[in-house]
């Protein structure tokens, strides 16, 4: 069974998510609503990946999804202190050179 935990804070024009364990077919839907749902007056997520075991395709399009929509409207979407193997899934499918990864 696929877990996933999301800790949502707002400071002014920044939201901030830490997120722990998968992010698959089962949980991305879950990931996707969760951000979207206060992206009202945000011009900035961080999303603390510190704690993210696994990340699939499902959860790279959402990834992808709220980089589109930060983007579209000048913000930005930084991936915070991805684990190893997540930097690995970032570099393989080229979502390295998109996303702004700090670690």
């Amino acid at each position: 069974m696929s877990t996933l935990s999301i800790t949502k804070t707002k400071d002014n024009e920044t939201l901030t998510a830490v997120i722990s364990g998968r992010i698959d077919t089962t949980t991305s839907p879950e990931l996707e609503n969760e951000i979207k749902s206060d992206l009202e007056g945000i011009k900035k997520i961080i999303l603390d990946f510190k704690n993210v075991e696994y990340i699939s395709s499902s959860g790279l399009r959402v990834l992808l999804s709220l980089h589109k929509t930060m983007t579209a409207s000048d913000g930005e979407l930084i991936i915070s202190k991805p684990a190893d193997m997540v930097v690995g899934v970032f570099e393989v499918t080229g979502f390295a050179d998109i996303l702004n990864i700090e670690k």
